[in-house]
């Protein structure tokens, strides 16, 4: 037993181990005073050793453990060999302060640490036959004797790997050099695998050609230290035999060599081979012949099978047979960006990056978050697809390869290109790193400080390491995710400015198959604004160039790139002199994005922003996309008129308003799609639809009243002989006005005491017609048209009645569907008792007491199947007509209205001419059940949305999906759908509205 050292000393061996970067220097010296440390324990270069190691105090515990491991003999060896040579020391004590799990290794195989001290220069850059070598040694050789195949490749699989972590932590290779030699070791080993799988079944090695195709990283000569190793197999029948056979044979061989591989024994795993990458995936055969995978790839692959093709390589089995297999699907890698489908696959393989990562993960995921690993090997591997089809130099599989070619051939800054490559470089040794300390496949940061304390040393930050570390990490990663934006849009742009020559040299050619591979239907004309956009040396072409590599981007990511850049163009060519409108952009971060989104998503919002430029300030101002409530824009619209030179200046005052307010709420709309991830929630669905309904429903009523104002004081001043309303009717009263909708309204008015009834209906008569004649002005801005076709015998009534001639014709003559037309009757302008007292009118008569009575029911059942056999336009599809179709905004309405006219006397919450809250009501009273409820809410705020979407995308209002291509996929990604799902969306529609028209024949119908 060692008797404990003197309080002095002990005090200055500690001091001595804190100064070595120790964190438990008590644990540190009880290793040390053990015996066996006794030949080197006051050795200060084995310290100093321990010091330079990413964690001293996991390095010295891996070395007690392998001393202990030895005999008497082997120990003195090991510590003498260890304070001799530098090499050695360097390396075995940079091993274990690295990797937790390679100390485990040696502390099982003690004699594994002889692997280290050859320091040759064959040594520094090992290839496969040197792998493969090391390898059959310890599985053939003398090494192997005692273990089973399966094992003995298992064991010197890691000691070959204890060479590539010494050279990596010594830093006597470098990131790529490291990544190049765990691939290289990967080749041998499947070698090796294949072979022992041969020795075991000489029989179906006998009748088959068998080829394993490297994909991926290990593919590229870039794979981690703890990565799938993707494969592909490819096989042929030896002659005179049968295929079905050989295939069958050669599936068998396949499958066990992946065994060898990935199963784990007393001696731990390798690594597992993935075939997940072979045609059909994990549905396909594991192995096909070679024309059976041409003959797939020529019909069925998708354009990420061929951009995972860039990667692939022979690797075992029959070099020959792999070779011509990569020869075959070169020529189709190459042919990828020509597909019709091309721009939709890339988007989908950008967002199945993202879409998978947990939200608590995203920020320290190295590998799929923002600025991470997978970022830089898109744009590289894009960039490849899109350029390499005409230049063979961009060929090549290893992503800094790649990149550097891209450099050269002028397709990417050489600046831009270094900064990649350095950040790649970094991110790519974090990983290396984080996954060698247990060997664990894994791309997080870790969180805990002794995991980040040690990460960081091991990169050679040891000037307060954690800090350090996190700085560059999350400078590296804006700079990826800065690039990464730049990288296909810079090179455009000087393409195109006529400037001095610069880094990039990319041709007119090159610009467009850029451009086309974005999603640019017309890349010359995109040219064409560019070059206006972007040229000359003034001050707003120097910043347009600043914001156009980031905005190209956004314009990229919606349904129509083109007209997103067009827009902008015009927007520019208005505003352009305009000394705030650039320098907003520039400076406030959302406002360049929301304006890039607003003008690529469809006709309504761009053409909006057009007619009044000036509107693009809303988009960076902190509330200028919230919704301004109908007081205040009244207050507004009656300031305007008031000050305005005769009643036509004043309505086009009053529409003014109307159009910045629309262009508010659409951008609003559009933008919040936008900024969704994936779908939104059914929950937000409906509170977006509602927003524009109550937006858009009080700046009409606002309108309404600026016009009321106008007509007045052109022929009254502020004498008129009658008080006068305006009602809402239909969606408007119901706030539930889509961007495209009429304004239905009823007229009503009342002689004000003493006045002529005869001048006073002939002034509200004038009124009225006046009001719909300004409103329907020739004019660029939006039409508001004036509906009162639900007044009192419809278009064959007066225009304007007094409130009792209302009573009068209600008492005596109302039909119940007139009653009906009322549930949804609201003031929106005019005189407000005036229009406080036709809703008391009306009140008995649209909630009628004791509910409705069976003859009256059967009538509105009656003509809810007329209008169904009658009203649907001639050719469309009842199945996705959103107002008069199946399940769509026709149904759900009558259905909550007849539930409004039959319990609405008892129930005072469906008492609203608001749908939504009508249905909301009847739920609460256990009219409806729950999912009923759910299904019909669901369907009427989908076929709203639809409504609206077609409005923003056209411009121009439509009740069903539109025929054309792009404006379908334009509506879809309102919607929440990416590119190439418009099927699904359809598909999604007509299952929503079919629930819904369920519940219509049951609660509705009756069955």
């Amino acid at each position: 037993m060692a008797l404990p050292a003197p309080q002095g000393r002990r005090s200055s061996t500690f001091s001595r181990l804190l100064r070595h970067g120790f964190t438990d220097p008590s644990a540190a010296a009880r290793l040390l005073d053990t015996p066996e440390f006794s030949p080197v324990r006051d050795d200060s270069v084995l310290l100093e050793a321990l010091g330079g190691t990413a964690d001293p105090d996991l390095a010295l515990l891996g070395l007690a453990r392998l001393v202990e491991a030895q005999s008497p003999e082997g120990q003195q060896e090991l510590l003498s060999t260890l304070v001799a040579a530098k090499p050695l020391r360097d390396r075995l004590l940079g091993v274990m302060g690295a990797s937790e799990a390679l100390a485990d290794h040696l502390a099982r195989h003690p004699g594994d640490w002889r692997s280290l001290v050859t320091y040759e220069s064959v040594d520094l850059h090992p290839t496969t036959p040197e792998f493969e070598q090391a390898l059959a040694e310890g599985i053939w050789g003398e090494r192997g004797e005692g273990r089973s195949r399966a094992d003995a490749l298992r064991v010197a699989y890691r000691r070959s790997l204890l060479g590539i972590v010494a050279r990596d932590v010594c830093g006597t290779t470098d990131v790529a050099e490291a990544a190049a030699e765990l691939a290289d070791l990967a080749t041998a080993t499947v070698r090796a695998a294949l072979q022992i799988s041969y020795e075991e079944a000489p029989g179906d090695a006998a009748v088959s050609r068998l080829a394993v195709i490297a994909m991926g990283k290990c593919g590229a000569r870039e794979l981690n230290y703890v990565s799938d190793v993707d494969v592909i197999f490819v096989a042929e029948a030896k002659e005179g035999v049968e295929e079905a056979k050989a295939l069958q044979a050669a599936t068998r061989l396949a499958s066990r060599m992946m065994r060898l591989c990935s199963d784990v024994t007393v001696e731990g795993t390798i690594w597992p081979v993935d075939a997940n990458l072979r045609p059909e995936g994990r549905n396909g055969p594991l192995v096909r012949t070679l024309s059976s995978h041409l003959a797939y790839y020529q019909r069925w692959a998708k354009t990420w099978e061929f951009q995972a093709l860039l990667k692939a390589r022979p690797m075992a089995g029959d070099l020959d047979l792999g070779q011509a297999y990569v020869d075959a699907v070169e020529p189709m890698v190459w042919q990828a960006a020509e597909r019709e489908n091309f721009v939709a696959d890339v988007r989908q393989m950008r967002l199945r990056v993202v879409e998978n990562i947990p939200a608590d993960r995203v920020e320290r995921e190295l590998k799929l978050g923002p600025g991470g690993l997978r970022d830089v090997e898109f744009a590289v591997q894009l960039l490849q697809l899109v350029h390499g089809r005409s230049d063979p130099t961009l060929r090549g599989p290893g992503t800094l390869d790649a990149l550097a070619a891209l450099a050269a051939g002028g397709y990417v800054g050489r600046q831009d290109a270094a900064a990649l490559d350095t950040a790649y470089r970094f991110l790519r040794a974090l990983e290396h790193r984080i996954q060698l300390f247990r060997m664990r496949r894994t791309h997080l940061m870790p969180e805990e400080e002794t995991d980040l304390r040690r990460l960081a040393r091991s990169l050679g930050l040891f000037t307060e390491p954690v800090d350090t570390l996190r700085k560059e990490w999350k400078w590296h990663a804006r700079e990826v995710r800065r690039l990464h934006e730049k990288l296909f849009y810079r090179p455009l742009l000087d393409a195109v400015a006529h400037l001095e020559p610069g880094e990039t040299r990319l041709s007119a050619q090159a610009a467009g198959h850029r451009l086309e591979a974005l999603g640019y239907v017309d890349p010359a004309a995109a040219l064409r604004h560019l070059e206006a956009l972007a040229s000359g040396v003034t001050r707003k072409a120097a910043i347009q160039r600043t914001l156009l590599p980031v905005l190209l981007g956004w314009f990229a990511d919606s349904a129509d790139p083109d007209a997103g850049l067009l827009n902008f163009r015009k927007v520019s060519d208005a505003l352009g002199k305009t000394p705030w409108y650039l320098r907003l952009l520039r400076d406030e971060g959302a406002a360049a994005e929301n304006l890039a989104r607003v003008l690529s998503a469809g006709r309504l919002a761009p053409d909006l922003l057009l007619r009044a430029p000036e509107a693009v300030a809303l988009l960076g101002a902190a509330d200028g996309l919230k919704p301004r409530g109908r007081a205040a824009l009244e207050q507004e619209v009656l300031a305007a008129v008031g000050r305005a030179e005769g009643a036509e200046a004043a309505v086009a005052v009053a529409r003014g308003v109307r159009r910045r307010e629309l262009f508010r709420t659409a951008a609003a709309d559009v933008i919040g799609a936008y900024g969704t991830e994936g779908r939104p929630a059914e929950e937000d669905h409906g509170h977006a639809i509602d927003a524009v309904g109550f937006a858009v429903s009080d700046l009409n009523a606002a309108t309404l009243a600026g016009a009321l104002r106008a007509a007045v004081r052109e022929q009254w001043g502020d004498t008129l002989p009658t008080r006068f309303a305006v009602i809402g009717m239909g969606r408007f009263g119901g706030h539930e006005l889509s961007y495209g909708s009429d304004a239905d309204v009823l007229f009503v008015h009342e002689p004000r005491e003493g006045a002529d009834e005869h001048e006073a209906a002939k002034a509200a008569f004038a009124i009225a017609n006046e009001m719909r004649r300004l409103l329907q002005l020739p004019s660029s801005d939006p039409p508001l048209l004036i509906d009162a076709d639900l007044r009192p015998e419809g278009r064959s009534g007066p225009l304007v009645r007094t409130l009792n001639s209302y009573a009068a014709y209600y008492r005596r003559w109302s039909l119940v569907w007139e009653a009906q037309a009322l549930l949804r009757a609201e003031p929106v302008a005019g005189d407000d008792d005036l229009g406080r007292r036709f809703i008391e009118l009306i009140d008995p008569l649209r909630y009628p007491a004791e509910g409705l009575g069976e003859d009256a029911v059967r009538e509105i059942r009656r003509l809810k199947a007329r209008m169904e056999s009658e009203r649907l336009p001639r050719g469309a599809d009842p199945t996705t007509h959103a107002k008069l179709g199946r399940g769509g905004l026709s149904d759900v309405e009558w259905t909550v209205q007849l539930l409004q006219m039959r319990h609405g006397w008892e129930v005072p919450g469906l008492r609203t001419p608001r749908t939504r809250e009508a249905l909301a009501a009847a739920h609460a009273a256990d009219l409806i059940g729950t999912e009923d409820a759910q299904i019909l809410d669901e369907a009427w705020v989908l076929a709203a949305r639809v409504r609206n979407a077609v409005m923003l995308v056209r411009g121009r209002p439509g009740d069903t999906f539109p025929a054309d291509g792009r404006e379908l996929a334009a509506v879809g990604r309102y919607l929440g759908y990416e590119e190439g799902h418009v099927g699904e969306m359809l598909d999604d529609y007509r299952r929503t509205t079919r629930r819904a028209r369920a519940v219509v024949e049951e609660l509705f119908y009756e069955g």
